[in-house]
């Protein structure tokens, strides 16, 4: 499981406080996003001021555009799958390369209701954080149906971010 700290629990209120940190900061933030299907940018783009800081997210839901917008070699695709820990920094690592964004997140996962294995169950999601200083990719498991699946994700996610935007890392 992954692990949701306190400040994950409202994520509109993640969101502003992240969109506050990263301009404080003068940082940018760009996101990939495959299950999740682009509710992390959403949740950031809610915030007013959001522009000062957002460089802009990629709903990369094929592996074809895992490939093509990130940079994602289809051969580790196909040895890890999708859903996988090694896609997930290789979207960060990506989404680095062809931004200007100082700060990336990817989301690779299975929302379900279907789609998942014994290896890989409904629920499991990959979450990628990277900067300069490197690439955290977490492995989180959530309960529920697809829609509680994403938006546990999502609230995960601005929690990582916001503590590598704080200085304390993913």
């Amino acid at each position: 499981m992954c692990p949701m700290s306190a400040s994950a629990a409202d994520p509109a209120a993640s969101a502003a406080a992240l969109v506050a940190a990263l301009t404080e900061a003068g940082r940018w933030l760009a996101v990939a996003e495959s299950c999740t299907g682009g509710l992390l940018a959403a949740a950031i783009t809610d915030v007013a001021g959001a522009s000062r800081c957002f460089h802009g997210g990629v709903v990369s839901y094929a592996n074809e555009a895992k490939a093509g917008w990130l940079r994602v070699d289809p051969a580790l695709i196909d040895t890890h799958g999708a859903v996988s820990s090694e896609v997930a920094e290789a979207m960060v690592s990506g989404l680095l390369a062809t931004t200007p964004a100082d700060l990336a997140c990817a989301i690779t996962g299975i929302a379900g209701p279907g789609g998942g294995t014994a290896e890989k169950p409904v629920g499991l999601v990959y979450i990628g954080v990277g900067d300069a200083r490197g690439i955290e990719v977490h492995r989180c498991r959530f309960d529920g149906d697809r829609a509680a699946v994403r938006a546990a994700t999502v609230a995960r996610a601005l929690a990582l971010l916001l503590a590598q935007a704080e200085g304390g890392g993913a």
